[in-house]
């Protein structure tokens, strides 16, 4: 996946870097794996705003992805690579030899026709769904469950992966993209290889226009309001604002929020770099 630099023909494309999506197949999505995709604009169920900066954007349907990948030994043909405007990876069209449809998150290096397996006694390859109780020690994955049968959670944006570090008992140890080093059930489902487009990170939107296309309303410095909206506001000419706060005050730039007492505590072997 690359990307390119436009022509500065306009102020929107002089910073505007985009992706080629030269890996993309096809235009249309698969109309049977379709659902729509409601958005709340930020209000809730009586109408107020309850989060502020989000809004308008182009509608959307949503592509349901198959993140449990337990239809256990039953080879699947890749159709197609696609574009998913709900996510930044790519997605692939794959076809069962029972006939059946479903999604998936599309591999790095992943290829048409290529054919696609999960279950036991899987051959550790690219896009392959295996138990981490079978995968080779120092292999590279993604798309990796947190509690058995519940489906992916770790792992799953674009250009992201972890690795598989060590196996222990009924934990196997992973370090995961933030550079956290925890156990997981051995018993857990992962996905060989890195997640694709990972150029995703180089891409820069050019214009304010196209954050709105995303949903996202313009968003107010906290420093530039009143005492009475931030923490942060208030004081004569332009005021430095003190200590970085969130709204609610709670600081920012490090400050850590997870609590102590948390019960997946025990399985972080190494917290996450600061």
């Amino acid at each position: 996946m690359a990307v390119r630099k436009l022509n500065p023909v306009t102020p929107g494309q002089r910073h505007k870097i985009k992706s080629t999506f030269e890996h993309i197949t096809v235009d249309k999505p698969e109309k049977s794996l379709l659902a729509p995709h409601k958005r709340s604009g930020g209000r809730n169920n009586s109408g107020k705003m309850t989060l502020r900066y989000m809004g308008g954007g182009h509608k959307r349907r949503y592509r349901v992805v198959d993140f449990k990948r337990n239809k256990d030994g039953v080879p699947a043909t890749v159709k197609t690579i696609e574009y998913d405007p709900n996510r930044s990876a790519r997605i692939a069209l794959v076809v069962y030899a029972d006939g059946e449809k479903s999604y998936i998150i599309a591999p790095s290096g992943l290829k048409i026709g290529q054919t696609v397996v999960s279950g036991k006694n899987v051959s550790p390859e690219i896009g392959n769904t295996l138990f981490l109780s079978d995968i080779p020690l120092g292999t590279v994955i993604h798309n990796i469950e947190m509690k058995p049968g519940r489906g992916a959670a770790i792992s799953r944006s674009a250009g992201s992966y972890a690795q598989l570090t060590s196996r222990e008992g009924k934990y196997a140890t992973i370090k995961l993209p933030s550079g956290e080093i925890r156990m997981i059930l051995v018993t857990c489902r992962a996905t060989i290889g890195s997640v694709s487009n990972p150029d995703h990170t180089l891409e820069e939107s050019g214009k304010a226009g196209r954050s709105r296309w995303l949903g996202r309303r313009p968003r107010v410095r906290g420093v530039v309001m009143n005492p009475v909206d931030h923490p942060m506001g208030g004081g004569e000419g332009r005021a430095s604002g003190g200590h970085p706060r969130s709204r609610k005050g709670l600081p920012a730039k490090g400050y850590r929020t997870r609590s102590k007492k948390k019960a997946s505590n025990r399985y972080i072997i190494e917290k996450r770099k600061k």
